[in-house]
Parts: structure tokens; C-alpha cells; sequence
């Protein structure tokens, strides 16, 4: 029996398992050598990181919250106007604008005859990648089959071509 113990101990201490036991928030530590003290500032002059802490004399870099070039004030140029400041600012930007998915009459010709248009066929066939934003068929191209657009903003032109061809437009 004690055999046995002494071939497990030595299989346990080549795995590196040895005195590890359960691996849990009690025992962990880190790797040797991966691990610096911190840097203790402002302790005195013995310490070498005394008095401006390691920052030397004045100077932007010597700031609290402004670390010189590249670093702290956002947009800050190192003293020379701004860009926000210089570029005019002109215009007004519609928060609520509605930006319609445009799709050719031409590009209907794609669909099997006999389909009906929506914004779902559109998806399928791929003419159109989002559900649920608005829909509008433009005049350009020619429609030569007969089709039922049903749900979508259909301009004038589009409108009289559709009707031409021997199809109709359902609101």
C-alpha cells in the first residue's frame, strides 16, 4: 500500500499538481517576475520620485489632467484656433428626415410575372435590404409585364408606366 501512495505522489509531482490542491481565489498568485510595485510618488528625496514626483519643474507636462502633445484636452492644437472654431458652421441637419430605398422599374423585370410587389417580395428578390424603412419605385427603365404594387411610394412617372404596362398601384 504505501507503494501505491509514493507512485501516485511522484506522478502528481511531475504533473506539477503537488501541494496545489483545488485551484480556487485563496491561493492565486502571480507569475514570478510578472508583478512591479507601483511607483510610490511625492515620498521624499530619498525615494528619487520626490517633490514634483518624478515630473521635473512647471511645464504642461507637469499639469494635472494635460499631458502635453497627444494626450488630455480633447481638441486642444497647442494654442492655434481650434477646428471646431475655425470651420463655418452653416445649415441645419433634419433629425427626423425619412431616407427612402430607391428601386428602378427596370430592375422589376427580375420578379416572376404575376407577383405581387411589396416591400417582402422586394427582400427576397433582393432589391431592397431593410424591412422597415420606406420603399419608392422610380421611373427609370421600362416595365413590360403587367404587376400589382401594393404598400409602396410609387412616383407619378413610375405610376403611369405601371398603369400602361396593364398593372395597377394599390395604396
Amino acid at each position: 500500500m504505501a507503494e501505491n501512495t509514493s507512485d501516485n505522489s511522484s506522478a502528481r509531482e511531475s504533473a506539477g499538481l503537488l501541494g496545489a490542491g483545488k485551484i480556487g481565489l485563496h491561493n492565486l498568485s502571480p507569475a514570478p517576475g510578472s508583478h512591479r510595485d507601483r511607483k510610490r510618488l511625492g515620498r521624499g528625496p530619498g525615494s528619487g520620485t520626490g517633490k514634483t514626483s518624478g515630473k521635473g519643474h512647471k511645464g504642461s507636462k507637469a499639469r494635472a489632467g494635460h499631458h502635453g502633445p497627444g494626450g488630455g484636452k480633447p481638441h486642444f492644437e497647442g494654442g492655434q484656433m481650434p477646428m471646431t472654431r475655425r470651420i463655418p458652421k452653416r445649415g441645419f441637419t433634419n433629425p427626423f428626415r425619412e431616407e427612402n430605398q430607391v428601386v428602378r422599374l427596370d430592375a422589376l423585370g427580375r420578379l416572376p410575372e404575376g407577383t405581387e410587389i411589396t416591400v417582402e417580395s422586394l427582400a427576397e428578390a433582393g432589391l431592397v435590404k431593410r424591412l422597415n424603412k420606406p420603399v419608392k419605385l422610380l421611373a427609370n427603365g421600362r416595365i413590360e409585364q403587367a404587376v400589382v404594387v401594393r404598400g409602396l411610394k410609387v412616383s407619378a412617372g413610375a405610376r403611369d408606366k405601371i398603369v400602361a404596362a396593364g398593372g395597377r398601384v394599390e395604396e
